[in-house]
């Protein structure tokens, strides 16, 4: 059967394109624009959390050893803490030797902007961040659209099913048919890509124009030259040495994802289709549930570097660079607080200022230089954390031995291609599928 969803993609390409015409031809009508991306993106987010629902519960009912679950998640995430001090490492090694903000002079008008962003990012503490996992009514994380307590909901009602055992087979056949529905109804909005990327992108280049590139283009092309450096020299070998797949085969599997993600400038729109590929790809079902949903909120490989080099950006143009000892201890603050941040276009901007303004409070004022270029700089975050994701799991899949490299191998090929109609299998012996069925089946062990 023809893959008529190309066309999609090609006119997402052609629309971004139009966008940026349009952006730098007619700035104002660009600006007016921006709902359409944000309606779009808006739609996406709407389909997430019962997604990760039926994903996970369908994942974990089906596992007949709790203790199974808890060594996913552990793994996880060890492997996102030690990716993350990876990723702040080579961001601090980058940002030191390029010096970024040398010479750069702070405005009133980007004064204001940072203090805007700086009271953003000091309304939420850890122990704030920590308690709101916990939902106020047990349906409230689906209207809410919280990931991570969308994420302790379905991982209760997984172990609660675990607990009834055979008799809960009824209920996991029904959540499998509302999760068919939930992926049909995704793959409808995805036909809107197109107007929400022109949208989108002729809003941003209608704000920003091409004065704010031009200044601060050091620290962007450093940035996605640090960004480039962490996927290909960290991920891509761990890949290799743990899973023996190609990085960039399964970077080109995830090509439309990509893009969907440079069009909306936000990880988050690309998560539903991720869970959906993982599966494809021959991650079992329990390990791509808990596994990705939990990457979004902890394994923010991209937005470590933007922390540690705009930070470093911001100290070196006010005059105030810090110490070693102070930039470890500011960065780790940051990576801690972003915590839940990841998919929310400019997030990392505002724990950047809520950081600055928690330790640092002099430099705060720096925030408001790079104001005009974070939408491009949030991309190449949200790419650099996609692709984190992405690879983790695939490792803790394979870690865990719920990973078919062979079937994996046959994607990758192109002979298994995947079904952009429904976005689901319904090949009985892709892992993960035949076991949500039957909750008294052994997991791929």
């Amino acid at each position: 059967m023809r893959d008529r969803t190309r066309y999609l993609y090609l006119a997402v390409i052609v629309a971004v394109v139009a966008g940026i015409a349009i952006g730098l031809v007619w700035p104002d009508v660009g600006k007016e624009l921006k709902p359409l991306g944000t309606g779009f993106v808006a739609l996406i987010k709407m389909m997430i959390s019962p997604i990760i629902f039926c994903t996970i519960v369908l994942g974990v009912g089906s596992v007949t050893k709790a203790a199974k679950v808890g060594k996913v998640g552990g793994l996880a995430l060890g492997y996102f803490i030690a990716m993350s001090t990876v990723a702040l490492v080579i961001g601090l090694v980058v940002g030191n030797m390029l010096d970024p903000g040398a010479g750069l002079q702070l405005t009133d008008a980007a004064r204001e902007s940072a203090a805007a962003e700086a009271a953003k990012g000091g309304e939420a503490s850890t122990t704030d961040f920590l308690l709101g996992i916990i939902p106020t009514t047990l349906v409230s994380a689906f209207t809410e659209g919280q990931v991570l307590q969308t994420l302790l909901v379905a991982l209760l009602a997984g172990f609660a099913l675990q607990a009834i055992g055979p008799k809960a087979t009824p209920i996991l056949n029904g959540i499998g048919h509302i999760q068919r529905l939930v992926f049909r109804i995704l793959a409808m909005i995805m036909w809107a890509a197109p107007v929400g990327a022109f949208g989108a992108i002729a809003a941003v280049v209608g704000s920003t124009g091409v004065k704010a590139l031009q200044s601060l283009a050091v620290i962007m092309i450093g940035f996605y030259a640090t960004c480039l450096l962490f996927v290909g020299l960290v991920l891509g070998p761990m890949l290799w040495l743990v899973a023996r797949i190609n990085l960039w085969s399964l970077l080109r599997y995830l090509g439309r994802e990509f893009l969907l993600i440079l069009s909306t400038s936000s990880s988050e729109s690309a998560l539903p289709r991720l869970i959906a590929k993982m599966e494809h790809l021959g991650v079992s079902r329990p390990v791509v549930g808990i596994t990705v949903p939990t990457g979004y909120s902890f394994n923010l490989d991209g937005t470590a570097i933007y922390l540690t080099m705009a930070t470093l950006f911001i100290a070196s143009a006010t005059g105030a660079p810090l110490g070693m000892g102070e930039q470890i201890s500011l960065l780790l603050f940051m990576i801690i607080a972003s915590k839940g941040a990841a998919g929310v276009t400019g997030a990392g901007l505002a724990t950047l200022a809520g950081g600055l303004q928690s330790h640092r409070p002099e430099l705060v004022d720096g925030v408001g230089l790079i104001v005009g270029i974070d939408r491009f700089m949030s991309e190449a975050r949200a790419l650099t954390n996609f692709a984190g994701n992405a690879v983790a799991t695939v490792l803790v899949g394979t870690w865990t031995k719920e990973f078919d490299r062979e079937r994996a191998l046959d994607v990758l090929a192109g002979r298994a291609p995947f079904d952009e109609a429904t976005l689901l299998d319904e090949d009985e012996h892709t892992p993960g599928r035949s076991e949500a069925r039957t909750p008294e089946m052994q997991p791929v062990s």
